[in-house]
């Protein structure tokens, strides 16, 4: 294969180029972009890196909410051969002043309401700040950058007179092993890694979602949801939206339900991708409680009448998202199996898939009428799967991939590096699974959050959590140990008990009484000894899964 038929970077100029005409991004009741100023806007960055001595390999740190200049910004820092270091808008200040000092960043661009919580000082090795949606600066030790703005517009019509040209579109050129994106991880257990994503692993994800969603075009609209600065959203929202083509319309600086639904009505996106919390809350909150209250309960028992409450139920969900998605793809963390097996029950235009940062993020996928019921989808082109188990069919072992979505290890941390990639370029997941003989793969849990029982037993805290999440109040559980047992914590529907008038102490009595349900429903050696109730919901990683290491005490 010829190696320019496979750069990442060749994809995006193309596109920019071809689209030129198109809408690219536009900014909730804010900016918008054509795809030709989004070029424009790129090469007006690479003056900015050019003035201020970012050579090429050079690292620039950039946080914000999503935005169309965040997205520019992206673009133009790998565009021009340097490496970006995304950093999600919401960590602290001093998780945010590790990963800048950690990366070697000598150019960060934050958003306002990032940077009045930051401190330069604690980031000597940062040569220019500048604000992320308007390029200015905000702070310098260098006099000759303070005018830096008037410097870029003097070169700009200097190098590029009269109208701007495609011709004037001059991307880097790179090789596939080349750092493209430094993406720290959300730091499950203290500071985040720096995970170290090549140019062939954006080219790989990119290209699959180019082959395998066939279903999108260039003109249509996609709704970004997902942080940007998680691999999740980024592939898949913003380089695949680009790749193709498509008008990307972001979300209020805090989307919320309201703005989400409408977001949707008005776009009518092709592709959605999203998190299990939207779906499950929205089945949860406004499907199940309607289904359960008489005398829809009675209607709902005969066969007749079940099919037109369903075929109802469906065009209330399809309304919900817009009416127009081909498909909506699930991502991040495991679907409820209740909800998936009512959303299959009504023939809802959904699927799985799997991955994480260190693969880009694209590590299994299969199309909606296709995918098989509790999977995360197959092995997707160029990477290979293997469990570590005797029989990979029905005993559960450690998921190791192989593949060009591999990451090149984890920045500055050779013994993390090595914790995780295996000789011959095999990787650790840390995923536990099973495949089945058709090539499907299925998510048991986690290694690390695996519970060994006193007498030898696997326990999968995740499958157990699941069943509870079902049982009414609950909204949300973590299994954890205590003096060798298993507690589990529950943040309970407090809205709606208030509702109900219930008291603190009802609502204790009743997790009780679920975890006596519990208890009949699952093994002896994995029993639930007690309900720790939570005035506040888990805090969660960008993907929404909870922060487990916060709440696991001894």
């Amino acid at each position: 294969m010829n190696p320019e038929d496979n750069r990442f970077l060749k994809l995006i100029e193309q596109s920019i180029i071809t689209h030129w005409e198109l809408p690219a991004l536009t900014d909730h009741q804010g900016d918008a972009f054509y795809y030709k100023d989004v070029a424009k806007e790129i090469v007006r960055l690479h003056l900015y890196l050019e003035i201020a001595g970012i050579g090429k390999g050079d690292k620039v740190a950039l946080i914000g909410r999503n935005s169309s200049r965040w997205a520019i910004t992206f673009f133009g820092v790998l565009s021009y051969g340097a490496v970006v270091v995304p950093i999600l808008h919401d960590f602290k200040a001093d998780n945010v002043h590790h990963i800048v000092n950690h990366s070697e960043s000598k150019l960060l661009l934050a958003a306002s309401q990032n940077r009045q919580y930051l401190n330069v000082e604690e980031m000597p090795g940062v040569k220019l700040f500048l604000g992320l949606n308007e390029w200015t600066v905000w702070h310098t030790n260098d006099e000759s950058l303070l005018q830096i703005s008037e410097q870029v517009e003097k070169l700009f019509q200097q190098r590029y007179p009269g109208d701007f040209k495609q011709d004037y579109i001059r991307f880097h050129k790179e090789e596939p092993e080349e750092l493209a994106v430094l993406n720290y991880t959300s730091g499950t257990t203290g500071f985040s890694k720096g995970v170290m994503i090549p140019y062939r692993s954006l080219w790989s994800n990119t290209q699959y979602a180019a082959d395998q969603l066939p279903f999108v075009h260039s003109g249509d609209n996609f709704v970004s949801m997902l942080p940007m600065a998680h691999m999740y959203g980024l592939a898949f929202e913003i380089l695949n939206g680009i790749h193709k083509g498509c008008h990307i319309h972001f979300l209020p600086r805090i989307p919320n339900p309201k703005s989400v639904v409408e977001s949707f009505a008005a776009f009518r996106p092709t592709l959605i991708i999203a998190v299990p919390l939207i779906l499950e809350k929205i089945v949860k909150n406004n499907i199940f409680p309607v289904l359960r209250k008489p005398p829809v309960n009675i209607l709902y028992k005969l066969p007749g009448v079940k099919q037109l409450i369903k075929k109802k139920i469906l065009s209330q969900l399809n309304t919900a998202f817009g009416n127009n998605f081909e498909e909506l793809v699930i991502g991040g963390a495991a679907i409820n199996k209740e909800i998936e097996a009512f959303l299959r029950s009504l023939g809802f235009r959904y699927t799985v898939g799997y991955g994480m940062t260190e693969c880009g993020p694209l590590i299994s996928y299969e199309q909606w009428d296709t995918y098989k019921a509790e999977s995360v989808g197959r092995v997707v082109d160029r990477m290979e799967v293997v469990i570590d188990s005797s029989d990979p069919a029905n005993e559960v072992g450690e998921i190791i991939v192989r593949g060009m979505n591999n990451m090149l290890g984890y920045y500055k941390n050779p013994a993390a590096t090595a914790e995780i990639m295996l000789p011959d370029g095999w990787m650790r997941t840390g995923d536990l699974g099973t495949i089945d003989k058709d090539g499907f793969l299925f998510i048991r849990g986690r290694c690390k959050t695996m519970i060994l029982s006193s007498n030898g037993q696997n326990i999968y805290p995740e499958e157990i959590e699941c069943v509870l999440n079902d049982m009414p109040y609950v909204i949300e559980s973590l299994l954890v140990t205590r003096k060798e047992k298993i507690v589990a914590l529950i943040y309970p529907d407090w809205e709606l008990a208030k509702k109900n008038e219930l008291s603190d102490e009802a609502v204790q009595a009743l997790m009780d009484e679920h975890l006596n349900v519990l208890n009949q429903r699952i093994p002896a050696y994995a029993k639930v000894t007690g309900a720790e109730l939570q005035r506040e919901a888990f805090e969660k990683t960008p993907k929404l899964s909870i922060k487990r290491y916060l709440y696991q005490q001894e």
